[in-house]
């Protein structure tokens, strides 16, 4: 699990820092591999090769979607919806995210190190 700590303006103008929490479980890593042809990790490696910008910007946008959720206060699952989803995609927080990754390679290669499960980079 990857926790993010981000600093934005809100549409009210106020600053805020807030955490926000990226994961994704072994089993949800091995149906985005698998579900791509020829796999996940080599299709972005074609794309990359090939410079097919909005391919990676579709992919970033992908991964940070899929992984953002909400830690149960009991810790025991980690709540994904489409709409908890939405919701983080249509704050300045995600803004702020998404402008990192897109611009930052390093930045990009520590998110994804970080939300994929250490024994499923294998």
């Amino acid at each position: 699990m990857l926790k993010k700590t981000i600093t934005y303006t809100d549409y009210n103008g106020t600053e805020r820092t807030e955490d926000f929490y990226f994961n994704l479980s072994k089993a949800e890593a091995m149906e985005m591999e698998m579900g791509t042809s020829g796999g996940l990790t080599e299709t972005i490696k074609k794309i990359i090769a090939a410079q097919d910008n909005p391919s990676i910007i579709k992919i970033f946008k992908d991964f940070i979607l899929k992984a953002y959720g909400e830690k149960s206060l009991d810790g025991k699952r980690f709540i994904k919806s489409k709409e908890i989803s939405e919701a983080f995609s249509q704050t300045e927080a995600y803004s702020q995210l998404f402008m990192e990754l897109a611009t930052n390679a390093d930045a990009a290669a520590e998110f994804v190190n970080g939300i994929v499960p250490q024994d499923a980079k294998k």
